[in-house]
């Protein structure tokens, strides 16, 4: 029986991604990519270096924050210029091995930045609610630490579901309808059983979207409850401020994808790889531009920088 299994086995050479091809006028959106694309790497190369170059930036709040430059700029890199190489210059043939590791890298990276929404909202959870016990709870090594722990996650849950790819036969396509390896749509190019991997499909998103976005929801419910304690209107407002950038975070990623969910098969396919590929491009653009324009102690330590120069 297993040689039978063994024969049958099929495993492609390569995958053909088809994403963008046949959309009209998909030139000037590879223009907008290129420019998006610059800015995310300028922005949060800049962000990283003034956490660097500024003492008073490194606190456990900003090792939050770079990390998340550090992440929107690999998610970037590995997404944006493949995305180049496989549709404008014509190389949509993409082999086995390397489009595995295209997934692991864009689905480590998405995953990477929900958790550290979360970080980031918690820091503000015990900042509002519990200010005394702050120096306490959010110490420097609490949130290396809480970072490893999400970077664990991260890479073993996307570890184990390439590796579940492995063990699937293509005998029946090799063209995935995205614009990159799409994990939903290459198990289910296969022709043997792939329940598991359906299953993992279904489990992941809930543990690296969903959970996240319940535990930030909870998190500010409770700031607005400690801020609705607050004596004064003004003090109200000052403790508001201080969210304000991790607020906007949290929209630009969370809100693209639930839109994306609820209208995932009531959209024109075009319309959809469209929407996906924004998602995945725009939170790496704006996140350092709002951390720059919305954080004080960010716009004080680009100016003495500098001015220092």
């Amino acid at each position: 029986m297993s040689s039978m299994e063994n024969a049958t086995f099929v495993r492609p050479a390569y995958f053909i991604i088809s994403g963008f091809i046949g959309i009209p006028n998909i030139r000037y959106y590879y223009v907008f990519l290129f420019f998006v694309y610059i800015v995310s790497v300028l922005g949060n190369t800049t962000v990283m270096a003034v956490i660097c170059l500024d003492p008073n930036l490194r606190t456990p709040k900003y090792v939050a924050v770079f990390n998340l430059a550090l992440v929107d700029l690999i998610g970037s890199s590995a997404l944006v210029p493949k995305v180049f190489d496989i549709f404008l210059f014509n190389h949509p043939y993409i082999p086995y091995n390397d489009c595995l590791t295209f997934m692991f890298f864009c689905y480590a990276c998405v995953s990477m930045q929900a958790l550290n929404l979360v970080a980031l909202s918690y820091d503000r959870l015990i900042a509002i609610v519990l200010p005394l016990h702050y120096p306490v709870k959010v110490t420097h090594r609490f949130m290396v630490s809480l970072i490893a722990s999400f970077w664990f996650i991260v890479i073993t849950g996307t570890l184990i579901a390439v590796v579940l790819l492995t063990r699937l036969s293509f005998c029946k396509s090799v063209v995935i309808d995205s614009y990159f390896c799409d994990y939903n749509l290459i198990y289910q190019l296969s022709c043997n059983d792939n329940t598991l991997n359906a299953s993992l499909g279904h489990f992941l998103p809930v543990l690296i979207l969903w959970l996240p976005l319940i535990f930030i929801l909870l998190s500010y419910s409770c700031i607005g409850y400690a801020l609705s304690k607050v004596a004064t209107f003004q003090e109200r407002v000052k403790a508001f401020k201080t969210c304000t950038a991790h607020l906007l975070l949290v929209a630009i990623f969370f809100l693209p994808v639930m839109m994306t969910f609820v209208t995932f098969n009531t959209i024109h396919p075009n319309a959809r790889i469209i929407t996906m590929s924004l998602t995945s491009v725009f939170p790496p653009m704006l996140n350092p531009i709002i951390y720059v324009l919305q954080t004080e102690e960010i716009k004080v330590s680009v100016k003495k920088i500098l001015k220092i120069k």
